[in-house]
């Protein structure tokens, strides 16, 4: 018995030991693996089918849910495919067709960028959607604070309740997006074109609007206290 206790105690030991080890190789596996599954992605987002894409996303989306580490590598990298494959085009060629139906891959993108975490986000570093065209999209309830839609075609967005707190839409086309109770305080809005927008019991609290036009849009309770209203063009 003791000789049988002895070799066991030992063999238990040595497992022990190989505990560390092995917790190491698993960690290292991990990581190539997730690696492995970035180059893969990103292979895939460049030259691919939606449909292949769309699975791509949300591949993506659970790896940023389940590593929060990589977030924001995640987030860039979605930005970059919406930036790639729905650039911008003239306002004077496009604003006559706000109906245009975007892209389901491209909306899909849309929808993890707008449903993050921003608390994870790194301190000084934002988003960057400018020059695309976002017609149509789909970004109710988005949380877009602080994200870059500077020059964006954003005419018939849904954007009601959305949360662009500090957003640069300068230059944007928000021309008949709904705007209905968004939060925009303190976005920069300076030569937005905002004809026929749904601005109602919006917060536009301390936004620039300085050259933006609000040609028939709405205003019922909109919140404009302390706002930037310099050269504004309102109906007559």
């Amino acid at each position: 018995m003791k000789n049988i206790l002895s070799r066991s105690h030992i063999q238990l030991s040595q497992i022990f030991l190989r505990i560390p080890v092995f917790q190491k190789q698993v960690k290292q596996n991990q990581h190539q693996s997730l690696k492995r599954r970035f180059r893969i992605a990103s292979e895939q987002l460049e030259n691919n089918t939606p449909e292949i894409s769309l699975a791509v996303i949300n591949d993506l989306e659970q790896i940023a849910y389940s590593y929060p580490q990589y977030h924001w590598t995640i987030l860039d990298i979605l930005t970059s495919f919406v930036r790639k494959n729905a650039p911008y085009m003239p306002q004077k060629e496009i604003t006559s067709h706000l109906s245009t139906k975007i892209r389901l891959d491209i909306q899909a993108a849309l929808t993890v960028i707008a449903r993050r975490d921003a608390n994870k986000d790194p301190v000084n570093e934002q988003l960057d959607l400018s020059f695309t065209d976002l017609r149509g999209a789909n970004l109710k309830g988005a949380n877009l604070q602080q994200i870059n839609f500077y020059q964006a075609n954003l005419a018939g967005a849904n954007l009601r309740e959305a949360n662009l707190a500090g957003a640069i839409l300068s230059a944007a086309n928000l021309q008949g997006a709904n705007l209905y109770l968004a939060n925009l305080e303190g976005a920069i809005l300076s030569a937005a074109n905002l004809e026929k927008a749904n601005l109602s019991e919006a917060n536009l609290h301390r936004a620039s609007l300085y050259l933006a036009s609000l040609h028939g849009a709405i205003l019922h309770n909109t919140i404009l206290d302390e706002a930037n209203l310099r050269e504004t063009k309102f109906s007559e």
